[in-house]
């Protein structure tokens, strides 16, 4: 679960920031702040893991607000200014919407914190511990949403600017390139063995020259990847 903070002196900013936010259920509401001072103040009195965070507010801007914090949570930037998106990466942002966002733009920026949450868990646990269940991700099929556990995907497939999602269950069509859709998931459970592949480590049956079995499934191993198989072997 990842607690946030909304971080902006507009309200209706706020109705539509967690009305978006009330659709994930990975996602758990802390407290709305109208100015950065009252932000500060209350962060020094509890935590959160993520906050999106306006850039025009009176008595503290946004990126000011945010130079002050020693050790500052995850940020999503939510602003109808674009010309500071690159001072906005230099401090770390995770991603810099422009308002009015859609609930797609939104979600694939939730979508990165959550990736980079499990990426931080998997190393702070050791890969050879058992992964923590009930991870999922939302992927956008057509105009619909589906939320898929991390676990139950076997590979994906790249469809020129599609990709293709293969899990236990069905397939799932998003239009994303594939590298796009690699950098949404675990690096430690997940890997590219083929231009047009990458795999699910925990899936994987056997190994046999240049083929990857996974279920019933037969997924190619492409010469440039064949050291991520050399070190899946180690």
């Amino acid at each position: 679960m990842t607690t946030y903070l909304i971080v902006d002196d507009e309200h209706i900013a706020h109705d539509i920031i967690k009305g978006y936010c009330d659709m994930l259920p990975n996602l758990e509401f802390k407290a709305n702040c109208y100015d950065a001072i009252e932000a500060i103040d209350y962060l020094s009195k509890h935590k959160v893991d993520l906050i999106f965070l306006d850039l025009n507010m009176p008595k503290l801007k946004g990126f000011e607000f945010l130079k002050t914090l020693s050790i500052p949570p995850k940020v999503i930037v939510t602003t109808a200014y674009s010309e500071f998106a690159i001072e906005g990466y230099e401090l770390n942002v995770i991603d810099y919407l422009l308002k009015p966002f859609s609930f797609e733009r939104f979600l694939s920026a939730v979508n990165k914190v959550t990736a980079l949450n499990d990426r931080s868990k998997t190393k702070e646990n050791n890969i050879n511990i058992a992964p923590i269940k009930d991870k999922y991700i939302f992927f956008k099929q057509n105009n619909i949403h589906i939320q898929v556990e991390f676990d139950s995907i076997l590979f994906i497939e790249a469809s020129g600017n599609y990709t293709k999602v293969v899990t236990t269950k069905d397939t799932i069509t998003i239009r994303e390139k594939i590298s796009d859709s690699i950098k949404l998931l675990s690096t430690n459970d997940f890997f590219q063995v083929h231009k047009s592949f990458a795999v699910a480590k925990k899936h994987i049956n056997r190994i046999e020259g240049n083929r990857i079995y996974i279920k019933d499934y037969i997924v190619p191993i492409g010469k440039l990847y064949k050291t991520n198989i050399n070190m899946l072997l180690k």
